[in-house]
């Protein structure tokens, strides 16, 4: 899938020569890789053709070994296997030639981070920073103990909030997070942050939002996404503290399903079932691996997940549908991506049915090559606004929180909702620095015209085929 990494080079102007340098660097070293991989393909054809016969086994066998179980399941592990030692015994018996592997390699990974600075942006795609409010008369932080593995212990964020003159509010159990917070802000809190995961911060952002003040995230969190996106260091829990004095003000957008606002995103359909379970925070594997022969099995009762399609045709089902406040990059099966920007005003919607063996191979070879987006079954656009019909109860992994809510689902994009204040050092959104999918057409059009002196496009052919609306964001 072919995804722009920022704002074009400039309306029209010529881009600069160290970005040149990196493009014509990218194209040749990619050149180059090519070169020795054909080389490669030609001398071991014979082995090339039994290494692709042993992934494709693995990719059928694969599908049934998770959407079936008893002795089928066993069966196709069996074979996952035995096509795995076959790969590995081409691969051994290819003799290769290990200086060529290295050198091609190498020249791949120079054409990724080459290509990755000459198409870094040099504009600003995010929401314009300001001043934060000055001056600060009694910064309060929500901090949840429990969140992280133990990261407010571990980083001792009480005592570095006290030294900074921030009040800490620490959550017990059985503390009503928003009743704390609403209690903090009444108190007269004219800044509240959290300290915890993404549940809790949409809790906290959807409070700060309707009360009109700033907040501050703090990732101490387990996957912290939303202080990703914001750019920040996730590593580095204790510098998020220095927004509360000198922070930077920006307005990003929150996003609303039946009124409870989410940061992140909302997963139904297979995700959302397989969080349920009660055993799934404890065994993940174990509880995925049991649930998937039920869901996508031959017997599989299809989710009843009604929804309108880019087009406006009406979809009867999927296997995943997934919304987001702004889009995201979707770049793997196993999880998101990142999001370029936090103030687009639009809802990211995808959904994907796999619906056989067929199809699972399809995907997963698309996903080998970056080209996500052409698998027939995934469509991806943007909205302000969404709605999911079923005749029942809902399933919802909401920011990572499992949840059951009413039909219909009304998702609701709400721009410019919330007035955030991050750290003036923070490094900032990371889309810019994704490594670009050198195989996607688009990415190498805009490395030649670079190259070449002109500036990049906007955005590339594949990203225009991944809905049937525009995308706005």
């Amino acid at each position: 899938m072919s995804e722009a990494l920022g704002p074009a080079s400039g309306n029209g102007t010529r881009p600069p020569s160290p970005q040149r340098a990196a493009a014509v660097v990218a194209l040749g070293a990619l050149v180059v890789a090519a070169l020795v991989l054909a080389v490669g393909i030609a001398t071991h054809f014979g082995f090339v053709l039994g290494a692709v016969a042993c992934l494709a086994v693995l990719g059928l066998a694969g599908w049934y070994a998770v959407s079936r179980s008893g002795r089928v399941r066993v069966v196709a592990i069996v074979v996952v296997v035995g096509s795995l030692a076959g790969l590995v015994a081409v691969v051994l018996a290819a003799d290769l030639s290990w200086w060529r592997v290295a050198v091609g390699l190498g020249a791949a990974a120079v054409s990724i981070e080459a290509a990755r600075r000459a198409l870094r942006s040099t504009a600003t795609s995010g929401p314009v920073a300001v001043a934060g409010p000055d001056p600060v008369r009694r910064p309060v932080l929500l901090v949840n103990p429990m969140s992280g593995g133990g990261k407010v212990e571990r980083f001792h964020l009480v005592d570095e909030c006290r030294r900074r003159g921030i009040e800490p509010v620490v959550l017990r159990p059985g503390d009503d997070l928003l009743e704390l917070a609403g209690q903090a802000i009444d108190g007269g809190a004219d800044v509240i942050g959290m300290a915890g995961g993404d549940g809790s911060q949409a809790l906290v952002a959807g409070l700060a939002s309707r009360r009109g003040i700033p907040m501050v995230v703090v990732p101490a969190g387990t996957r912290n996404h939303f202080a990703l996106d914001i750019g920040l260091d996730r590593l580095n829990v204790v510098a998020s503290l220095d927004a509360f004095r000198n922070g930077l003000e920006r307005r990003v957008d929150l996003a609303t399903v039946n009124g409870r606002v989410f940061v992140n995103n909302a997963s139904l359909g297979l995700y959302a079932r397989i969080v349920q379970s009660p055993g799934y925070r404890d065994a993940k594997v174990k509880t995925t691996a049991a649930a998937l022969p039920e869901l996508l099995g031959p017997g599989a009762a299809p989710f009843d997940l009604r929804f309108a399609g880019p087009d406006g045709t009406e979809r009867a089902t999927a296997h995943i549908v997934m919304v987001s406040n702004n889009p995201y990059h979707l770049e793997t099966l196993a999880g998101l991506g990142t999001r370029a920007r936090l103030d687009g005003g639009v809802l990211g919607i995808a959904t994907a049915r796999i619906g056989s063996a067929a199809e699972w191979e399809q995907l997963l070879a698309l996903e080998a090559t970056g080209h996500l987006g052409r698998f027939p079954g995934l469509q991806k656009w943007t909205a302000p606004e969404f709605e999911v019909r079923s005749d029942g109860p809902v399933e919802i992994g909401l920011d990572g929180e499992a949840l059951v809510m009413e039909p219909p689902l009304q998702f609701r994009s709400v721009p410019s909702a919330l007035r955030l204040l991050v750290p003036p050092g923070a490094p900032g959104p990371p889309a810019a620095k994704r490594a670009p999918r050198l195989l996607a057409r688009s990415t190498v059009a805009d490395l030649g015209r670079l190259a070449v002196g002109r500036p990049r496009a906007a955005a590339g052919p594949d990203d225009a085929r991944t809905a049937a609306a525009p995308d706005r964001a």
